[in-house]
């Protein structure tokens, strides 16, 4: 079997694919490499015998070292998103480490859309993967959509006040759960598709704001008032709750990308490499209705 390292292993989406490797297509742990900047981090891997290396973004040389004798690697998009650009730098560092070291097929986690999406680290996404399709190395890319995972963050508040504000318009998305979106990555590394691939992971449906929180209002057995507003306001009523200001400008891009239709479109991608359904967003939130109703 081809030895496979995932970076960004202790982060939940790392986490989430190297347990669809071992429980869902039973890849031995031998065959698996953890990486993260942070060692200590991985400790529960070691206990599973899986290796762990150390993959620091920041440093091409270690990244070299650490993608020595992979066979298919799995570049999970890093979370600096405070300094525009420095994802980016990170990203193509691990590609040109990735060349270096040899590797033999690489797996991307990128976005829908990432040549037109108004989101604002779009940029790191499409910058990287033409420095993936320029490597050289055969790749597969997976643009993940806006995780269902993402609404618990606000939704439980918003569910609890009774209103949920929103500049999404009448624009639509096709939401996907990280943990689906880890068991696509997994698939990819296990057994890669075909040639060089370009793979868009969405649900199975596209939703409005107002389908979305009804099905949240729903299964946490409350009433919500969807209200739309325009993105100065969504902005100022964000920067008000104490929100950074990247994380402010983040989230208003975002509705403004869903109101734009650059979040409107599904594929049957996830399920051809899967080979099952993806879990809907009404399912998650029933799933998690403890969550959603805590406030």
């Amino acid at each position: 079997m081809a030895r496979i390292l995932v970076t960004g292993a202790a982060g939940q989406l790392g986490k989430a694919t190297i347990r669809h490797l071992l429980e869902t297509l039973r890849i031995a742990p031998s065959d698996i490499i953890a990486a993260s900047r942070d060692s200590s981090k991985l400790a529960h891997f070691k206990e599973q015998g899986i290796e762990t290396r150390i993959a620091d973004f920041d440093d091409e040389a270690g990244l070299e070292k650490a993608f020595a004798g992979v066979d298919r690697l799995l570049v999970i998009s890093t979370d600096e998103l405070a300094v525009p650009g420095k994802r980016l730098v990170q990203h193509k560092a691990a590609v040109s480490a990735a060349v270096k070291a040899g590797v033999g097929h690489v797996v991307y986690t990128s976005m829908p859309n990432p040549d037109k999406s108004l989101v604002t680290f779009a940029p790191d996404h499409l910058g990287t993967e033409e420095a993936v399709k320029a490597s050289g190395i055969p790749y597969t890319i997976l643009r993940n959509s806006w995780y269902h995972d993402n609404y618990l963050m606000a939704m439980p508040h918003h569910l609890q006040t009774g209103t949920w504000y929103t500049a999404m318009g009448s624009g639509k998305i096709a939401n996907i759960s990280r943990d689906d979106c880890a068991r696509a990555a997994a698939a990819a590394l296990a057994s890669p598709p075909a040639g060089n691939q370009v793979l868009t992971l969405t649900g199975s449906k596209s939703l409005t704001a107002e389908e979305i929180g009804a099905l949240a209002a729903t299964a946490s057995g409350k009433s919500l008032d969807v209200v739309q507003v325009t993105d100065e306001q969504l902005g100022q009523g964000l920067a008000g709750a104490g929100l950074p200001d990247f994380v402010v400008k983040m989230l208003v891009s975002a509705d403004a990308n869903v109101r734009a239709g650059n979040f409107d479109l599904v594929t049957d991608h996830f399920r051809s490499l899967t080979g099952v359904e993806p879990q809907s967003l009404e399912d998650y939130f029933v799933a998690h209705r403890a969550a959603l109703a805590a406030g």
